[in-house]
Order: C-alpha cells, then structure tokens, then sequence
C-alpha cells in the first residue's frame, strides 16, 4: 500500500468535497483523484524515474505527489531558490529525471534534463490522457526524495519510503476528521518536510488546502479573513514577522483555530506576543525532521495557554512538548551510554515513520533501529527540550556550551530583534562565544551591556567574550539559521 491511497479513501468518503484551492473554484477530491491518474499515465508515459519539481506552493503539488504515488516514481521537490548549477547538481544524481517545472524557473532547468515540462504543460496533458492501470505501490517503495537544507554540509537525498510516510499519517491524524467548513493555509514550501506532510495530513483529514505561493505577514493574514481558514502551519520567521506586523495588534482571525509552528526555533518572547495577538487560538509547536517524515513531538494548545497564564510553567514554552505515539525517545551520551531523566545530551529516535536512509549512502540506523537526529536535547518529566544541533557545541575551556542556553537569555534584551550565538577559535580557550544580534533599532548598542546583561543571568563562562552586531542572519528559507555563513560572515567583519 502506498501513500495514494490517502487520495483513494478520501475520494471514496467525500467525492465532491474541495480539498484544493479557494472556495468558489478549487478542486474537489474527485477532481483531483482525475488529474492524479492522468498524470500518471503522463509520467509514465515519458519514462520517468524520477519526478522532480521545482516551483512555489500550489495545487499542482498535491497532484504531482499522487500521480507520481499512483505510478510508482518517486517524487523529489527541490529548493526553487537554489542556483542554475545547484540543482543541475542534484538533478544529475537521479534516475531519468522528468523535471516539472513552473514557467519561471522551467528555462534554468533546460539542461538538467531531457524532459522539462512547465507545470502548465504537465495540468495539460493530465487533463488530456487518460488513466490506466497501475500496481499499487509496494510499502518498503521509494515515495518522495526530499534534500536536506545544507546548513552544516552538503544536502543529502533524504529517502522516505511509503511505509515512513503512512506511519506517520495513521498515528498522527484522524481520517476524515475534518468539517466541510475547515481550511489549512499551506505557505511551508514544497521542498519542507512539512509541505509534503500538509498534503498527505489534509487530504486524509478530509481538509481544503489553501495554498500561499509568496509569503508575506499582510498577505498571510488577508488570505486567513478571506478564506475562513481555520488551521495554519508557520516556521518562526513567518509568525516573527506577522507579530512585528500587527504591532501589539489583535490579529481578528476568528476562524483560525490552529496554528502550528515549527522547522527552526522558537523565540519564547515572539511565541509569547503571538499568543496575546491570537487569543482564540490554538498554538501547536510541531518538532521533527526530514528524516522522520515529519512530526515526532508536540506541544498542544493546551499546554501552550497553561505555560502562558503560569510563571511556574513558563519554560514549558521553549520545549516542543511530548513524544508522539508510535516514536520512542532516548537521550544519549557521547558514548551512546542512555541519560537519566533532566540531563543532556544527544537525541535518539526510533518507529516506523523513521527512514534515516539517504540517497546512494545508505541507512544510519544503529542495529537496534535508533535514528541519531544530531540535536542536543533532554527530556524532563516528559517534555522535550532541544538545544541546537550537536555539530554546534562550543567547546571552550573543555566545557561543552550550548548556544541556545545563551541566546534563550539574549533575546529577552528590549534591544535585541534577532541574537545567534556562535564558537570562534581561541588559541587560550580553544573557542571564545561570540554573540551576533540584530539591534531592535538603530541606537547605539554597547557591547559591554549585552556582557553585563548575561553575567546577571548566566554563569560567567557562558558570558559571550565578544558581541557583534550586523542588520540581518543567514537563514534559510525555512528559518533554519546557516550558522557556517554566520562564522565566515564574523570573521570577515572581525579582520576588516
């Protein structure tokens, strides 16, 4: 069985339900599961091994994802931002390629492969051709390739199989849960784990899928009003700028019950202006990887609002909540030795919706099935706290430092927007912490006062030795701060 058959029930349940698109014109499940099968017969017909899509969010992505489902190829949407030569690059690792391509970035890919196809082109001849037979897609078949983002080293094809994604799906989401009146706002991109994960979680809840091509906080919230959208996913730069945008503003959405976050980490005070600006609503912060098809914790409404209301439970905000069912947690040594309840260290996984396979290197489970994610987290009376990813760790004086510890404590400064914490060379300490903020305005900040600032609230060797200050931080489009960028970026400032 494989992930079309979320489309196959979900047609069966509610045919002329719109599960695409805006009210008055999208697509109705029959209509979908239609193009699904044409596309299909399209893609097989062009000998595809592979089908790559390059473009923004819309509704030619749930089609592209069941066609290719439907036919057996797996699906590989890449970063439409990346260079010409970037995703020749990747391209040229797959087998036959069929690139389907948005108009404006179809010409840029005209020597990836044989076949380019604008999405234009591919809606056509769905419509055109028509079904035919196909076997349904073994479990332990390849169903999306998704490339991780590259913030620590190159990208890697991430392999999810069928079985990882329907996993995830049966133990996280209710079939056909969802009211006629419910609509999701899907502006993760395509090539995001949770872009993928909205198209498979919606359509089996039965959910219409409003989609947003081009972020912006005004467009985000006109779209929400307009369409009496009712649930939302969000990376933290997003609901950043939609705080900052409203301004201490109520947001007047009343129809958005659920507002999920995740791909990056949370600022706790934009988290906690956010919850003021949506009173009614129902904040989910949702932790997972690529490699785990998705979510493995959460932290839910109610969780959020008690945290909130109670000094007592206030840290609570900056966990990601608790492991869901079907996902089993450890915290490990260095050493893999297995960590008590409350101490540090590195975060294991282990269920069925784990792949940690990549593409032409192979699976990193150990023997036992465990995933190492790299993150550096703990686990205290059954909530997750992640702090960073392992391979940043400042080593300084042989003390490990984590740079979330730091910047959780920095970015409570009225004066700081934005604050990465970074591990600079040091021929004493073998690293010195590096603070690098962006300022809340363009007033003179002292870089002894962001010092004194963390001396009152930390211990001393966690007090930056320098403070830098630049007008933004590399992140990627999902949020994700590129922190290699950040060293060479400091660097260059500290010579200049």
């Amino acid at each position: 069985m494989g992930i079309e058959t979320v489309l196959d029930m979900a047609s069966s349940a509610h045919p002329d339900r719109i599960v695409v698109g805006r009210r008055n014109s999208g697509l109705t499940c029959r209509q979908l599961g239609d193009l699904a099968s044409g596309g299909a017969t399209a893609l097989r017909d062009h000998g595809a091994g592979h089908v790559v899509f390059v473009g923004v969010n819309g509704p030619v992505l749930p089609v592209l994802t069941f066609a290719s489902a439907r036919a057996g190829i797996p699906l590989v949407p890449l970063n439409y931002r990346l260079s010409d030569a970037q995703l020749c690059d990747l391209v040229a690792q797959l087998d036959r390629p069929v690139v389907v391509a948005d108009p404006a970035y179809a010409g840029k890919l005209a020597r990836a492969a044989d076949i380019v196809l604008t999405t234009d082109d591919f809606l056509d001849l769905a419509r055109q051709v028509g079904p035919a037979e196909f076997a349904p897609a073994p479990d332990d078949a390849t169903a999306i390739v998704l490339f991780t983002s590259g913030t620590t080293s190159a990208p890697k094809g991430v392999v999810l199989r069928h079985r990882n994604l329907l996993s995830y799906l049966f133990n996280t989401v209710e079939f056909a849960s969802a009211g006629e009146e419910q609509a999701a706002l899907v502006s993760t991109p395509p090539y995001h784990i949770a872009g993928m994960g909205a198209v498979l979680s919606n359509i089996y809840a039965g959910r219409r899928m409003v989609y947003l091509p081009d972020f912006s906080p005004q467009g985000w919230l006109g779209l929400v009003r307009d369409e009496g959208v009712t649930s939302a996913m969000v990376v933290p730069t997003m609901l950043a700028r939609v705080v900052e945008h409203l301004g201490g503003a109520p947001a007047k959405t009343p129809t958005l019950a659920s507002l999920a976050y995740g791909g990056a980490r949370m600022p706790q005070p934009v988290l906690e202006r956010a919850l003021v600006a949506f009173p009614t609503t129902g904040f989910v912060n949702a932790y997972g990887l690529t490699e785990t098809s998705s979510t493995i914790a959460v932290l839910g409404p109610d969780e959020h609002r008690e945290a909130l209301a109670d000094p007592a439970l206030r840290g609570r905000l900056s966990s990601v909540g608790r492991i869901v069912p079907g996902i089993e947690a450890q915290i490990r040594h260095d050493d893999a030795t297995v960590l008590p309840d409350g101490a540090t260290g590195l975060l294991w996984v282990r269920g069925p919706q784990v792949s940690g396979e990549y593409m032409g290197k192979g699976t990193v489970l150990d023997d036992d099935g465990w995933f190492p994610t790299r993150d550096r987290a703990r686990l205290e009376d059954g909530y997750l706290y992640i702090g960073g990813r392992a391979d940043d760790t400042i080593i300084r004086g042989g003390e490990n430092i984590a740079p979330a510890e730091i910047e959780d404590v920095l970015v409570r400064h009225d004066a700081v927007r934005e604050v990465a914490v970074i591990g600079l060379p040091d021929d004493e300490w073998g690293e010195r912490i590096c603070a690098v903020i962006v300022p809340e305005s363009a007033e003179q900040l002292e870089p002894e006062q962001i010092r004194a600032w963390c001396r009152e609230r930390l211990r001393g060797s966690r007090t930056p030795d320098d403070v830098v200050f630049v007008d933004d931080l590399p992140r990627t489009p999902t949020g994700k701060l590129v922190r290699r960028d950040l060293v060479s970026q400091v660097e260059l400032v500290q010579l200049v």
